[in-house]
């Protein structure tokens, strides 16, 4: 290999067909009398543009012809390295790093030398330790193309958003439970927000038996086994649910504000008593209107209970996962547009008050299709507001163009698997640690099962990994006539 052209951080470098490289492999550009490399990346691979090669190649075309007829006379034989020349290659490539000294620098201004560099592959493995992508706490995501474990750091993952995408049908939920599995065994609190019921029988086998996680899962079922007595609630968590879930207007929310502290200073809350003091609240009409009709969605979501035997606080669940790790599935699958609003308003409630409270160090928050169920307003919130508190957020999607803009600016990693269409992979280009070269030229190409990890987790060095088989029971298959 030989390099040929340098423009601003695009190396392209002549690879003659014996030399194999592919799309996503990493080179060493070596100058050995600067002390120096360079270390980058091959993100597409052309044919080598060679003067006079058009008319070499019409030239055999019109050889093959039947109508020519004659003799091929080769005196000096050349024509073995003709055909070698034809099938050279042009490797456009990115500089990802600078290599001195066995130290990694994003510094890229300098020029190695064309005649003198030596241009060789780079493993995997040898680009890990250099780039101390490792740690205490490992976390196996599978293997990259030349057999090499992509290991990262659950550290990496800590107090950072992270963005899992691609089309349908290619691993997302695979990955999710794969990295979600991982935390709870370094005893992490995580919440998944389930909307299709994947992450329920996450504690078993794939043969039906109990795992090791098994009795660290806790799945909640909103109005069955996850219920709420009003008087266990707090104010500011229920003015969430009425302002942010069901739009409640401000006049109106002020007035339910006064209505909850008369009822709660008398010891009298309960859904039968918030029921008839709204019916009988001096207001106005549409004020009084308002009020009922979000009582109405409220008593009729089955979330709610006057019953504090039945009733189940998120504190519970947390307090058993704040030691030892554990996950708390809420299971969406079977709630209502509103309903789901609820829940999810609830459960935000709640976690933001337990770590303002410190009942909680951090916990990891897991959220599939978070557009179903998240005003647009919240995403923000979530990531900026909470993530000070110390939720920090995973959103899996297969449609990118749903997630906001600011949201991939400030995300620090994104599991990227394959996508084809051009305005997706548009949308994914925009997150502040990646670039739109390596995302358009190598994402398109991934097979099944095959991910594209950016950011933080390998150190902004992007690898290309097959997701690992987890032995636990998958409910996100899709139900199929044939079989």
């Amino acid at each position: 290999m030989k390099l040929y052209k340098k423009e601003g951080n695009i190396v392209q470098i002549l690879s003659f067909p014996d030399e194999n490289a592919e799309k996503g492999d990493y080179l060493v550009v070596e100058d050995n009398e600067a002390h120096k490399a360079l270390i980058v990346q091959v993100i597409d691979v052309q044919f080598a543009a060679v003067s006079g090669m058009l008319e070499e190649l019409l030239r055999t075309l019109s050889e093959g012809s039947d109508f020519i007829k004659g003799e091929d006379i080769d005196p000096l034989e050349i024509a073995p390295h003709i055909t070698y020349i034809q099938d050279a290659s042009l490797l456009v490539c990115k500089i990802r790093a600078t290599l001195e000294n066995d130290q990694l620098s994003p510094n890229n201004s300098w020029l190695p030398s064309r005649s003198q560099s030596i241009i060789i592959k780079l493993s995997v493995q040898s680009l890990m330790k250099l780039a101390k992508v490792d740690g205490d706490l490992p976390i196996i995501l599978g293997g990259t193309k030349d057999s090499t474990l992509l290991t990262i750091d659950a550290t990496a993952i800590d107090g950072t958003l992270n963005i899992i995408t691609g089309k349908k049908g290619c691993g997302k939920s695979h990955l999710s439970k794969l990295l979600m599995i991982s935390l709870v065994g370094y005893k992490a609190t995580v919440v998944i927000f389930d909307l299709n019921g994947e992450y329920t029988s996450i504690g078993m086998t794939q043969d039906g038996k109990r795992n090791i996680y098994y009795d660290k899962i806790h799945t909640l079922n909103p109005a069955q086994n996850f219920k709420v007595s009003l008087d266990q609630l707090h104010l500011n968590v229920v003015m969430g649910i009425l302002v942010h879930a069901l739009h409640l207007p401000g006049t109106s929310a002020r007035e339910f504000r006064r209505i909850w502290k008369d009822l709660k200073d008398k010891d009298k809350l309960t859904l039968v008593n918030l029921g008839e003091a709204i019916r009988n609240c001096n207001c106005n009409q549409h004020v009084r209107d308002a009020l009922a009709s979000r009582f109405h969605s409220i008593s009729n979501s089955g979330f709610f209970t006057d019953n504090k035997t039945e009733a189940n606080l998120l504190d519970e669940s947390l307090a058993k996962c704040k030691n030892q790790g554990g996950a708390i599935v809420i299971n969406l699958k079977n709630t209502s547009t509103v309903d789901r609003q609820i829940v999810v308003e609830y459960v935000l409630g709640k976690l933001v008050d337990s770590l303002q409270s410190w009942k909680l160090k951090a916990v990891f928050l897991f959220a599939e299709e978070a557009h179903l169920y998240l005003r647009e307003t919240y995403w923000d919130d979530i990531v900026t507001r909470m993530r000070h508190y110390g939720i920090f957020t995973t959103f899996i999607t297969n449609q990118p163009d749903t997630i906001q803009e600011t949201i991939y600016r400030q995300a620090d990693n994104i599991f990227l698997f394959n996508f084809t269409n051009e305005h997706d992979l548009d949308v994914v280009s925009r997150a502040a640690r990646i670039d739109a070269e390596t995302v358009k030229s190598i994402a398109r190409d991934l097979p099944p099962q095959h991910c594209l990890t950016l950011g933080k987790v390998v150190r902004d060095f992007p690898m290309v990994t097959r997701v690992r088989s987890i032995d636990v029971k998958t409910m996100g298959e899709t139900r199929l006539f044939f079989s």
